[in-house]
């Protein structure tokens, strides 16, 4: 059976906020940092959104060069994209699919099927509403940035 991981940038205090991403992602972003996203990426092949999180993510994925972050826009752009949303009437990133009918029942299903891990990028709402239907296998909080200012801290 497949995995459902979880994987959230936040602060130790739990703060998620895509708001101000210019001010705590970009500035320290580095080829390190870039390693371990694409890895995470790696090891999936199915990527879970809420959303808002697609809404935020799709416009500026889908139009990056294949070469762009180390290799991640062509994951992004290749991967198999679910998008969780009760308003959303269609997903234009590729390989993209609105989930709106039984997101527990659908979610059951994606992970029953062969394959690897299916990644949960941002989407509180979607992780908070997932957390007590034993579907999330695993969690991996990351700091925006550790002691050695790479951003690779597993809390």
């Amino acid at each position: 059976m497949r995995k459902l991981v979880v994987k959230e940038w936040m602060t130790l205090d739990g703060v998620i906020d895509a708001d101000t991403m210019d001010q705590w992602w970009a500035p320290l972003d580095s080829p390190e940092r870039q390693v371990h996203i694409k890895e995470g990426f790696q090891r999936s092949d199915a990527y879970l959104l809420g959303r808002v999180t697609y809404e935020l993510l799709a416009p500026n994925w889908s139009r990056l060069p294949d070469d762009a972050m180390g290799g991640v826009a062509s994951i992004l752009n290749r991967i198999r994209k679910y998008v969780v949303s009760s308003t959303l009437t269609r997903a234009d990133w590729q390989n993209a699919s609105i989930m709106s009918g039984d997101v527990v029942e659908e979610i059951t299903r994606l992970k029953q099927q062969p394959g690897e891990d299916i990644l949960i990028d941002g989407s509180a709402t979607l992780v908070h509403s997932l957390m007590a239907t034993d579907l999330i296998d695993e969690y991996r909080f990351l700091s925006p940035a550790d002691d050695d200012g790479n951003g690779q801290a597993l809390l």
